[in-house]
């Protein structure tokens, strides 16, 4: 008989990548973790790992077990949430993670209804792919992301949708939208390689028909904007990215691409009180 125990320790082996970095996420020691993986294989009667390195990567026994380990998790979840709701439990705090931004438009803004619930927010600044990791890790309860980001593990809540804009140095003031085919021969400031939102920027200039000069890379919006108020090239932004710096914004002519944020928890939790509770103050 498999201890459902073990499954989430090798849950974190398959998130993390190392014993390590699993062993950090649980809060034990690498040699408790390399244990609690025998003791697992011995049950499941399979190698489930292969390392290579300091690195693992799962066996198909590995990965058939983890998509099992899912399951179990989201039914232990849910089985929390009934008992709490039975317990009539709607006070407490509840742990949020979120970017900038989105603490801004709405977070912040249900603090004090939430606080009159008499549920308190622990609110952690994070950009979108550590926040689903905090919550895969289960270090928080709820996080506020972009939907790509997102997997199959959460179960999602949509909260608002914004576009994105230009943004241009001083003095290169447009009167209305931009036409982004006119800053075909501008250089660009772009996120990351990896971040899904370098690849939102790349589509919408390639439907406006060229293919963006990268000159500079940030996954900080507050950096791409003081880069392009310093003159370094032109950007796309979302509309409510906090910047506090004077890069001229301005909207994009046509169809705009656009990001849409979401409230994501841990299937199986989206029924406990307090979660549905903070829930309902974040949606619209």
């Amino acid at each position: 008989m498999i201890d459902p125990r073990r499954l989430r320790v090798l849950r974190a082996l398959a998130d993390h990548g190392t014993v390590t970095a699993a062993a950090a996420a649980l809060h034990l020691t690498p040699s408790a973790v390399s244990q609690q993986l025998a003791a697992l294989e011995s049950e499941a009667g399979h190698p489930l790992l292969v390392r290579k390195g300091r690195r693992v990567s799962l066996t198909p026994a590995g990965s058939l077990l983890v998509t099992h380990a899912h399951v179990v998790a989201a039914e232990l979840e849910r089985a929390q949430a009934t008992l709490d709701a039975l317990a009539s439990g709607t006070a407490g705090r509840v742990a949020v993670a979120a970017f900038a931004s989105a603490i801004t438009q709405v977070v912040a803004p249900a603090l004090a209804a939430l606080k009159e619930r008499s549920i308190e927010l622990s609110v952690r600044d994070a950009e979108g792919h550590e926040s689903v990791r905090l919550l895969l890790d289960g270090e928080i309860d709820v996080a506020i992301t972009e939907e790509h980001r997102t997997t199959e593990r959460f179960t999602r809540f949509p909260l608002y949708t914004e576009p994105f804009d230009v943004v241009l140095p001083p003095g290169r003031e447009a009167s209305g939208p931009v036409d982004l085919a006119s800053l075909a021969d501008e250089d660009w400031v772009v996120t990351l390689p990896g971040n899904p939102l370098r690849d939102v920027v790349e589509m919408a200039c390639a439907q406006a028909g060229f293919t963006p000069r990268i000159r500079h890379t940030s996954d900080d919006f507050r950096a791409i904007e003081a880069l392009v108020a310093a003159g370094a090239g032109v950007a796309l932004a979302p509309r409510n990215a906090v910047s506090g710096v004077k890069a001229v914004r301005r909207a994009v002519a046509g169809v705009a691409p656009l990001r849409r944020v979401v409230a994501a928890v841990r299937q199986g939790s989206e029924d406990h009180p307090l979660i549905r509770a903070v829930l309902d103050e974040l949606r619209p």
